[in-house]
Formats: C-alpha cells, structure tokens, sequence
C-alpha cells in the first residue's frame, strides 16, 4: 500500500482538477457562503465515498451490463443537472433584479445547510459515469495480494477524505475573493455561466448514449 499510495494520491488530484458538474456546483453554492460551498462538497464526497464501496462489492458492475440500468440513472441525472441549471439561472434573474445582497440575493444565500449538502450528494449520486469510473479506477490500486473488499474500501474513504481537502481549497479562495464576487453584476455573470454551464452538461448527458 504504501507503495502505490503516492501514485494514488497524484491520480485522485488529476480526477478532482478535471472539471465537471461536481466543480461547478462547488464553485456556484460558494458563492453564497462557505458553509453552503463546504457543505456541498462534503455531500458531493459522500456520493464519491458511496460508489466507491459500491464498486467494492461489484454492483456498479450492473451498470455497465445493463444499458437499460445505465440509462434509467443517465436520464436521472441529466434532469439532475437541468434542474440546477435552471436554478442558477433563476438565482441570476434575482440577482439582477435586487442585488447581489438585496432581499433576493440575501434569500438565495440563507438556504439551508441540509440543502447544500443534499444537493452535492444527489448530483454525485446521479451520475452513472461515477460509478462506472469507481468501479474501473480503484482496483488499479488495490496492493497485490491485499484483501480486495477492505482494500477497495479504504481506497474509497481515502479518496473522499482527499477530495474534501482538494474541494475546500475552492471553497476558501471563492471565499477570499467575496469582496469582488459579490458585486451584483459579478455574481449574476458567474449564476449565468454556471446555470448555462450545468444545462448543457444536463443535456450532453441526456444525449449521451
């Protein structure tokens, strides 16, 4: 383990840099605070965490045997992303129309912490190419000889564990540049591209066979 652990660590910091839905929801729930920004993130690791074990029993192993099963969760998903799209941009409709933080912007930030994290959790855990990336990055790093279930496990706790650091760092320096990213123009442009930003990816996905 404590060979294949450095490779391990570098190969989860290439996973969180790539950009994503994760990512975006991070970046846009930071807006409004570094509670609801963290809180996502640990709700976004909990699915991480989730399919990790998954894939350590091999039932996301179904996903990838039954188009029918991938694409029941494909299109949960795509209606996952839409839904926070059309959030985001309903959010930066708001924005526009009372500021940054008049009496709508002040709503938008005031969501409760259950929210924040519900909504990370749900868009990991409706994302069928998480799963299937689980199931095919872990035991690339399982030691040889090393019991695969406990192995697997750990991996995935320690893969959450990680990203919750990886992501914090997002949801601090979001946090430090509050000063300019409140401004209401600022805030509506950043609501507008991350809304357009999840719709397509929504869309991609729905079309994605």
């Amino acid at each position: 383990m404590s060979t294949s652990l450095p490779a391990f660590l570098g190969a989860c910091t290439l996973v969180a840099a790539s950009p994503g839905p994760s990512t975006v929801l991070i970046v846009k729930q930071s807006l409004r605070s570094r509670r609801a920004g963290f809180l996502t993130v640990l709700g976004n690791e909990t699915g991480v965490f989730v399919w990790g074990v998954v894939a350590a029993f091999g039932l996301t192993a179904l996903l990838t045997a039954s188009q029918a099963a991938y694409d029941v969760l494909r299109v949960v998903g795509a209606v996952v992303l839409v839904w926070f799209g059309v959030q985001a941009l309903r959010q930066a409709r708001r924005t526009e129309e009372d500021g940054a933080w008049g009496d709508g912007g002040r709503e938008g930030v005031e969501q409760s912490g259950w929210a924040s994290y519900r909504g990370g959790l749900l868009l990991n855990l409706a994302n069928p190419k998480a799963a299937v990336f689980a199931l095919s990055f872990l035991p690339q790093f399982v030691p040889e000889g090393a019991p695969h279930l406990p192995a697997m496990v750990g991996l995935a706790v320690l893969w959450a564990v990680y990203e919750v650091g990886y992501y914090g760092l997002y949801v601090w320096f979001v946090g430090r540049m509050k000063a300019v990213l409140s401004r209401a123009g600022a805030r509506r442009r950043l609501e507008q591209v991350s809304g357009g930003v999840l719709l397509l990816l929504g869309l991609r996905m729905a079309l994605d066979g």
